[in-house]
């Protein structure tokens, strides 16, 4: 029903193998489906719950699935905020209402049922947070360990918290997230441990179930879908699926696929304008936002296709403006999320100012991780609560 095909030479791989890229060329790797031969139909899925496994026909989990209810995320229409930017089909997508609190548990449900139908014993993942939570959870439910590696203070504590919790043997390294993949991808291939980051093909087929459900829930194909880029598995992803869809014939044509990074890491978005063939690493990444805190992504291949395939963009946006928004979009959306998160509506503001994007289209942000995910660096952005005497009069004192 699918196979591994090299995304570079087209060599073609079981999908029993164990492996990350392709042995030929050293480009990464797709799952490819038998489309041709595919039971299933739109009214099929429409009665079915709208969750991630709504699409199991396009999974390639074959058994029960390690699930813990993944999907399904709402769909909000920005109004309040939109009518401010003057976009009035401006939506979010909010990838923070997963299990574990962003759009990871998506490839998480997929990459860790497939360790189990290969029969693989242990799980290793790097991590700058949202990965390593998810891991940890998918891997307690499945019964399997996990091992996660980090860079030493730079993953938000609400995520290190859930890595520990869910009982992952959580490793720091004196290093950024660019050496932490490097290592544990090394010792994947040395030790016989299933690499569970983006490089994982299957990782990406449960994160394209985000393009699937932004159809399903607007009823139609929005002209822009826009995501926050870090490793860049996201908008990769979410380009293949919905390239399925249209091989299908369930849809007729391509959003724009539009990325947006953090100024301080911005490989992407410097390829894009230069029409660079591929990206040059940033050695040493900066943003508050450190769930995109990434030099050298490593999906950016598939993400420069997918973004230059469909018309798209890629833009960057400096902390300041991705912390504007995460406020904007919790005092005036009451969406409350990460400032990785934040980066998607924080770019596409930027676009419109510049002239850059048609107000009239209908533009979907995907919003990748909840608010409580980075709870310091909100801390540091508001007042902290009003202290006074329990009586009645102080309280009226600090309301007039």
């Amino acid at each position: 029903m699918y196979r591994l095909v090299c995304i570079g030479c087209g060599t073609e791989y079981s999908p029993d193998e164990i492996i990350y890229r392709c042995r030929e060329c050293g480009h990464l790797l797709a799952v490819k489906y038998d489309l041709d031969g595919l039971n299933i139909s739109r009214a099929e899925w429409n009665r079915r719950p709208l969750n991630l496994w709504r699409y199991r026909e396009l999974l390639p989990v074959t058994g029960v699935p390690v699930s813990l209810q993944e999907g399904g995320t709402p769909l909000y229409h920005m109004k309040r905020l939109g009518e401010e930017l003057g976009l009035k089909h401006l939506y979010a997508k909010h990838e923070g209402m997963n299990p574990s609190g962003s759009f990871k548990d998506r490839g998480m449900t997929v990459g860790v049922s497939m360790a189990m139908q290969l029969g693989m014993k242990t799980v290793a993942c790097a991590s700058t947070g949202n990965t390593s939570a998810s891991l940890a959870a998918y891997a307690a439910k499945a019964g399997i360990p996990a091992v996660v590696l980090l860079p030493a203070g730079n993953v938000a504590l609400g995520k290190v918290a859930q890595a520990l919790m869910h009982g992952a043997k959580v490793i720091a390294i004196r290093d950024n997230f660019d050496r932490a993949l490097e290592m544990v991808h090394d010792l994947c291939l040395s030790e016989g441990l299933y690499l569970l980051n983006s490089v994982n093909p299957y990782r990406l087929e449960g994160q394209k179930t985000i393009g699937f459900e932004i159809v399903d829930q607007l009823g139609d194909v929005p002209d822009r879908i826009v995501l926050p880029v870090g490793n860049a598995g996201n908008i990769s992803a979410v380009h293949k699926g919905l390239g399925e869809f249209i091989e299908l014939g369930f849809i007729d044509r391509m959003p724009m696929m539009t990325g947006i990074q953090a100024a301080g890491s911005q490989p992407v978005v410097e390829a894009i304008a230069g029409n660079l063939p591929e990206v040059i690493p940033f050695k040493s990444p900066e943003t508050v936002a450190t769930a995109i805190r990434i030099g050298a992504p490593v999906n950016a291949e598939k993400a420069l296709r997918a973004i230059r395939e469909t018309g798209g963009t890629a833009e960057s946006v400096t902390d300041e403006e991705i912390l504007a928004m995460q406020r904007d979009l919790a005092r005036k959306e009451g969406i409350g999320v990460e400032p990785a998160s934040a980066a998607s509506v924080a770019g596409i503001k930027k676009l419109l100012e510049e002239g850059r994007i048609d107000p009239d289209e209908r533009i979907v942000c995907v919003v990748t991780g909840h608010l409580l995910k980075d709870p310091e660096t909100v801390i540091r952005q508001c007042n902290p609560p009003i202290e006074i005497d329990a009586d009645i009069q102080s309280l009226l004192s600090v309301l007039r």
